[in-house]
């Protein structure tokens, strides 16, 4: 790439950055990654890798991650050891019967949608998970839930991205772009410019601020969340779970403290448990009171955890929309800048499929399902109307 300009500079080299880089190079574009600090020293660093169905409702949401489901299997499936690819499945359990009725009017309607769900009764869950209290009304298992090592994920993605060409470079922060009027032809750096034909807004919970750079408006903010680390266990936890009110908990904009139970083991043996949402800007101060929180509601469901050590505990920050949707696409406010972003707690899990859908908007091809309800640009629409 010496002496010549890159195609796209993707900003961010976090999970969709790094997807971004992949999937345009094998579009066969150049490719410059500009990261202001380390591979995955963002949000990617500090989340449980979650590759899910199951928490999405009929929607866009839903359609964009069945294609992150097939994109991760057909696009990627030769690489899943690489990031600890693990088809677990999960198993969403409900307290009680008016809970349980409520998980059941949902499993209906993702099953109309194209997710494959199985209702599990009271006495059928130990079959799944013996360890789970028994004081549980029922629940529901998704075949198609999975898991990854995000940090590896992400880290693999741009060596081979690097492979193919790309170049990655760290320590280095964006402080403006580059125009041709109103197009956007590159960026500034505090290490120079870079002139390209596609500029990638992927800064995470950053994409906000970056949009502002470039004068149009993609309102991407911080929202707070925490996960515990248990000691290494022998196998206690089988499969993602997590209480029915986890769903209700991703769709809610309250700013204040929510906390819903996940909890799942890695390869590792450790068990990791959340969730936490709070919305206090980039405030990085440790909550006791989420960190009880999130303990107590993962003892009612696992019981036999209350005499397992801590080993850690870690928090992140989810790049929120205020619709719930991420933003993905050129941006017809700043010809030549996109943005693939705004996917909060859904970001890993559904960062191939949108990585692939922005390449072939940038490339001119049409995208594989409907991008309109990510587009850029809805948020001044919406000011309009």
């Amino acid at each position: 790439m010496s002496g010549t300009h890159p195609d796209v500079v993707v900003i961010g080299a976090g999970a969709l950055g790094a997807a971004t880089a992949w999937f345009a190079t094998r579009a066969g574009l150049t490719v410059e990654v500009v990261e202001r600090g380390s591979i995955v020293s963002g949000t990617t660093s500090a989340c449980e890798g979650n590759l899910l169905v199951s928490d999405k409702e009929a929607g866009p949401e839903l359609d964009l991650a069945l294609l992150s489901h097939q994109v991760w299997r057909d696009d990627l499936g030769e690489f899943g050891g690489l990031w600890e690819f693990e088809e677990k499945g999960g198993l969403v359990v409900a307290a009680t019967p008016g809970g349980m009725d409520g998980l059941t009017e949902l499993t209906e309607r993702q099953r109309a949608s194209g997710i494959e769900v199985h209702d599990v009764a009271a006495d059928e869950i130990h079959g799944y998970e013996p360890h789970l209290t028994p004081e549980l009304a029922g629940a529901a298992f998704y075949p198609q839930d999975c898991q990854v090592q995000p940090m590896l994920m992400a880290a693999h993605l741009l060596r081979l991205a690097r492979e193919h060409g790309a170049r990655v470079r760290t320590g280095t922060t964006v402080t403006g772009f580059l125009r041709d009027g109103d197009r956007v032809t590159g960026v500034r750096t505090d290490r120079g410019d870079i002139s390209a034909g596609h500029v990638v807004n992927a800064a995470g919970t950053w994409a906000g601020e970056m949009a502002a750079l470039a004068g149009v408006e993609v309102p991407v903010l911080p929202r707070r969340g925490f996960i515990l680390v248990t000691e290494p266990l022998p196998p206690t936890v089988f499969h993602k779970v997590y209480a029915g009110e986890y769903v209700a908990s991703t769709q809610s904009s309250d700013e204040g403290l929510q906390t819903s139970t996940v909890i799942e083991g890695t390869r590792s043996g450790t068990v990791l448990i959340g969730s936490s949402r709070e919305r206090v800007g980039f405030d990085r101060t440790v909550s006791l009171p989420a960190l009880r929180e999130i303990a107590g509601k993962a003892l009612a469901l696992y019981p036999s955890l209350a005499a397992v050590a801590l080993m850690r505990t870690y928090l992140g920050f989810r790049p929120y929309c205020p619709d719930h949707l991420p933003v993905i696409g050129t941006d017809p406010r700043a010809p030549g800048l996109a943005h693939v972003a705004g996917h909060e707690g859904a970001g890993i899990g559904l960062s191939v499929g949108s990585a692939k859908l922005l390449v072939e908007a940038m490339t001119g091809a049409t995208p594989t399902i409907d991008i309109t309800s990510f587009r850029p640009e809805r948020f001044s629409l919406q000011e309009v109307s």
